[in-house]
């Protein structure tokens, strides 16, 4: 017998040791089905892919260290000792026992999930990072109604929707929203918070379609995580800025402020007469009468108003603070308030709306921009401007007050580009990204390079323009000619380099072949066209297996981005086409 024989079904190596199926997972946890996909979406434990399926390809496998990290989990006891009470309540029930049914119901076993938190985040900046899942997902149950058979209660969406707002009132207050992109599954927003970049996606105001074939007990687990998760993540920002937290809510102003959370002064006659002598109940009444004002719905958004943040607030955030500042904005009936008042004012404006509680009234001589969306209005003020909710999203993400001409009432709106995608990147830069670049470039005062054209190319005309000593005119003439110029150079090497190798040019070449805009000659001529794909072939047999299917699919990426692009340039030549046409 070998040294190292062991008996069949003694001890497993392998895959077959350290991974595990769903069925055996839960017959060695002596848990139900349900209990063992809460514990594993509270601890994070996902399955597997082993790639040898001992068990055969139709399984669920986990591994097994994930197995034993949920085994010693104090959680799974607590739940136990949950199912254990049911039954005591259903066996109290069964014998008509009402006493001790009732008795039993006020003794409840509850548990928290704070320690998970700190298990799974031991940073702040990892619960940062995983952020992204967590917004969306306590957003969406903001705008849900509350729904018994789906065990979706009404308490659970009011803590959400207050959760949401605490987030939009700090990214408000300390500018850090970055981008915004109105879509048809809602609106996408992007902030930057420590360094982390934080996207998530917000529903539109509308009512809300239930589908029958989500399964909505998995997701309120992830919800519940997901508001433990954003708890810690608002309280420990409201500290950095110097606030208690849970901020405090006042039902008057929520009512007014129709679906706004608002906060109120910290001002109750008892508590007043009792705390007189208690310093923190003081503290916080005086921060929270110098914070906040007596009526404004909304208040949540100016809570930490003049409150100073330690930290020195970088360039970005200068320039999205002062975007919108000194511009007063009056919301209509029919627009989306909610969205505008977070993102108005997370770029430096200040906003009113048309209803009860607002800060100031639609006559207001101050008001700069009036965001409707219909297109007849009762009467006008001749010195303010009536655009349309997008020109907010486009100035935000062009980072410049762009012309309201064409988000005029009534006009046909230019579109909505993303600020999440790279036009460069994807090979086709739309004609209104190019409008917004010349804007930009003007905003700052800097030329644009011609088409073709190098940066330095106009060092010398920047200078000049940025000393005051030529003008605008001048300094692009300036850029051309310099331009030109190494553009001659450039052929003359060239012409020079050909008589050093013995290449002289044919005389019988025709005039009309000569190509005067300068555009450099290339070998993708049809005669060397074969030897190309010869060596690419080449190349290609001599690639490993991996490297072959990675440049495959790196050339199938390029040819389908290629026929994106042809298909958008061929709308846009039917669409100016169209117009023409119809011109005429």
């Amino acid at each position: 017998m070998p040294k190292h024989y062991r008996p069949a079904g003694k001890k497993k190596e392998g895959n077959a040791a350290r991974y595990i199926t769903r069925s055996q997972a839960v017959k060695y946890l002596q848990v139900s089905l349900s209990v063992f996909r809460r514990l594993c979406i509270f601890k994070g434990v996902f399955p597997r892919d082993p790639k040898k399926k001992v068990k055969g390809n139709h399984h669920t496998y986990y591994h097994m260290k994930d197995i034993l990290f949920l085994k010693h989990e104090p959680l799974l006891d607590k739940f136990r000792e949950m199912r254990a009470y049911e039954k005591k309540v259903k066996k109290a029930v069964s014998k008509k026992n009402k006493d001790l049914a009732e008795r039993l119901l006020t003794r409840k076993p509850t548990y928290t999930l704070d320690m998970l938190i700190r298990e799974r985040y031991p940073k702040f900046i990892d619960a940062l990072r995983d952020l992204d899942d967590c917004l969306t997902m306590v957003h969406l149950f903001a705008t849900l109604p509350a729904i018994e058979r789906e065990n979706i209660q009404a308490e659970r969406i009011h803590n959400c929707r207050g959760l949401s707002l605490e987030w939009q009132a700090y990214i408000s207050r300390t500018h850090k929203l970055r981008k915004a992109f109105i879509s048809v599954k809602g609106i996408y927003y992007q902030a930057e918070v420590e360094g982390q970049k934080v996207t998530w996606l917000t529903p539109h105001a509308l009512q809300q379609v239930m589908p029958q074939d989500v399964d909505y007990k998995i997701m309120l687990t992830f919800l519940e995580f997901y508001e433990t998760l954003l708890g810690f993540v608002n309280l420990r920002l409201y500290h950095s800025i110097k606030l208690k937290y849970p901020p405090i809510l006042d039902p008057r102003l929520k009512a007014l402020a129709a679906d706004l959370y608002a906060l109120t002064r910290y001002a109750d006659a008892k508590d007043r007469a009792i705390g007189a002598n208690n310093e923190e109940s003081e503290l916080r009444l005086a921060q929270l009468q110098d914070q906040l004002p007596a009526n404004e719905p909304g208040a949540l958004m100016n809570l930490v108003e003049n409150v100073t943040d330690d930290n020195e607030e970088d360039e970005e955030t200068r320039a999205c603070k002062s975007l919108f500042q000194n511009k007063t904005f009056f919301l209509g009936r029919e627009v989306p308030r909610e969205s505008l008042l977070f993102v108005i004012t997370a770029f430096g404006g200040v906003v009113s709306w048309e209803g009860d509680g607002a800060p100031f009234e639609e006559s207001n001589q101050d008001i700069n921009y009036q965001i409707v969306d219909r297109p007849t209005q009762s009467h006008r003020f001749i010195s303010r401007d009536y655009i349309q909710p997008q020109w907010v999203f486009d100035c935000i993400n062009a980072r410049i007050l762009l012309p309201t001409e064409e988000y005029m009432v009534g006009k046909v709106l230019p579109p909505h580009l993303s600020p999440f995608v790279d036009d460069e990147a994807e090979g086709y830069v739309p004609e209104y990204a190019e409008t917004i670049k010349r804007l930009q470039a003007a905003a700052r005062k800097e030329i644009l390079p011609m088409p073709g054209g190098e940066d330095d190319d106009l060092e010398n005309a920047q200078n000049l323009l940025a000393e005051g000593i030529i003008d605008r005119t001048k300094a692009k003439e300036a850029a051309e000619r310099r331009q030109k110029m190494a553009l001659h150079e450039k052929q003359y090497h060239e012409e020079l380099q050909k008589e050093m190798q013995g290449m002289q040019e044919t005389s019988d070449l025709n005039a009309d072949e000569i190509k005067t805009d300068g555009d450099e000659e290339t070998d993708d001529t049809p005669a060397s066209q074969p030897f190309i794909d010869d060596d690419t072939n080449m190349s290609m047999v001599s690639m490993s297996r991996k490297r072959r299917r990675l440049y495959e699919a790196m050339m199938l990426s390029k040819e389908r981005k290629k026929a994106n692009v042809e298909t958008l340039e061929t709308r846009k030549k039917n669409i100016e086409k169209k117009k023409k046409t119809s011109s005429d």
